[in-house]
């Protein structure tokens, strides 16, 4: 019993600090999230005021960063929110992260120059820096685009789906307004008859060629009962002498 205790007493203590330890990662991720989210906040208004108040190659620079740091994000978030929806997306995920190795090379190099006191040799790299940007972050838009086509065509045909859906079961729930057609002909066994002679005087035609559905009329009618009503009396029977 005391050994029973102690292994329960042990796994107890092992459970908590396994919680223990998976609370304060997450913990610090979350942290460490945030952190990041605000650093990176300051860095993109600190780069938007440079672009504003600096004129000359450090305003520029500050402009292509900004350019560089916002198409790139845009482009991140708008591929991995899709693929989750969308698995065709992870081939377009991988060829990002390809590219996102470039603009993290150029962002560095475009803030090493943010403090280069030589203001010659700063613009005379600009073209060069200002078509490493436009390549980067025409490729990225490029992906961002083609995933939010693909999406907004995937919600297209599902709502085309849909709605000719609904137009047969509106159909359906309104059968009271279609009209059955009338037939515009008469019945085959009617025209039939009517394209036969309808009186053979010369006694040529067997018995069997009449219609079997046609009734036989006898020769004489027989009398009709009349209806006997309350009010009249009965009839006296004749007296036989």
């Amino acid at each position: 019993m005391i050994t029973v205790i102690a292994l329960l007493f042990l796994l107890f203590v092992v459970l908590g600090a396994y919680a223990t330890v998976k609370v304060v990662g997450a913990a610090k991720r979350g942290v460490d999230r945030t952190l990041d989210q605000a650093r990176r906040t300051v860095e993109d208004h600190t780069l938007r005021a440079k672009s504003f108040t600096q004129p000359g190659p450090a305003g520029e620079i500050a402009q292509l960063r900004l350019r560089l740091r916002t198409s790139m994000r845009a482009t991140q978030d708008a591929l991995r929110s899709g693929v989750a929806e969308d698995e065709s997306l992870k081939e377009s995920l991988g060829l990002f992260e390809r590219l996102s190795a470039h603009g993290v090379e150029l962002d560095r190099d475009l803030k090493r120059l943010e403090s280069e006191p030589d203001r010659a040799t700063l613009a005379e790299r600009l073209p060069g820096l200002r078509e490493r940007t436009e390549r980067i972050t025409k490729s990225a838009d490029s992906l961002r685009w083609a995933a939010r086509d693909r999406a907004g065509r995937f919600a297209q045909d599902d709502l085309d789906s849909l709605s000719a859906q609904i137009d047969v079961e509106a159909g359906a729930l309104r059968h009271w307004t279609t009209e059955d057609p009338t037939p515009t002909s008469a019945p085959w066994p009617e025209a039939a008859a009517a394209g036969a002679p309808t009186d053979d005087r010369t006694g040529s035609g067997s018995p069997w060629s009449r219609p079997a559905a046609e009734p036989t009329q006898p020769a004489i009618t027989p009398p009709l009962r009349r209806p006997a009503y309350p009010w009249q009396k009965k009839p006296r029977p004749e007296s036989t002498t």
